[in-house]
């Protein structure tokens, strides 16, 4: 269970991943990043991708229904307009607290909204580090989130590494970290990132 509220743990993670968009530097979108076969701008563009999902499927509609409109370069020539544009309708919809018990019709099955919504808040948290360190920007995420996506990440890590839904740069395996590790590091660690 997630220990703070799910749509607002979703915007918080959102805001700060946008935050990171708006310090891109011009020579700055074909850095590389801790994601295999990513560079920040196909980063910018996943992440556009899932907020412009997220209004469709949390009103119901199946990836059948939406076809391939969100595939390929959602940036165009204004990556961080791109972003705020799409940044404001996902979070509008997340926080209708009737979608949380909604089902969402995602590729691999149905789930509850709220599910939904806890998915895409991890994956703008782990994104919001993987952004920091291809820019050399500050690392560090904010605790409360990170210590929520790590509870909820706890019961559910294993099924996303079964599914190979963590992506290839984490090969499906939970790195192993020191215990005396902190909680960033370790929840980094759980998605096979090297902090």
């Amino acid at each position: 269970m997630m220990t703070i509220d799910v749509p607002e743990a979703y915007r918080r993670a959102l805001d700060d991943f946008g935050a990171l968009v708006h310090r891109i530097g011009p020579d700055q979108w074909e850095n590389p990043t801790p994601c295999v076969d990513w560079d920040v701008r196909s980063l910018v563009n996943h992440v556009v991708g899932e907020n412009l999902w997220a209004p469709e499927l949390l009103a119901g509609r199946t990836h059948a229904e939406i076809g391939d409109v969100f595939e390929g370069d959602l940036l165009g020539d204004d990556p961080i307009k791109a972003f705020d544009t799409s940044a404001v309708p996902a979070v509008q919809a997340a926080i209708d607290h009737r979608v949380l018990d909604r089902v969402v019709h995602l590729p691999f099955g149905d789930v509850p909204g709220r599910e939904y919504i806890t998915e895409l808040f991890a994956d703008a948290l782990i994104h919001t580090w993987d952004l920091a360190r291809a820019i050399g920007a500050d690392e560090r995420l904010d605790p409360e989130l990170v210590t929520a996506c790590a509870t909820w990440f706890a019961d559910a890590g294993f099924g996303y590494r079964q599914a190979a839904a963590l992506g290839e740069h984490q090969a499906g395996e939970h790195r192993k970290v020191p215990s005396e590790t902190d909680a960033q590091a370790r929840l980094l660690a759980s998605w096979g990132r090297r902090a």
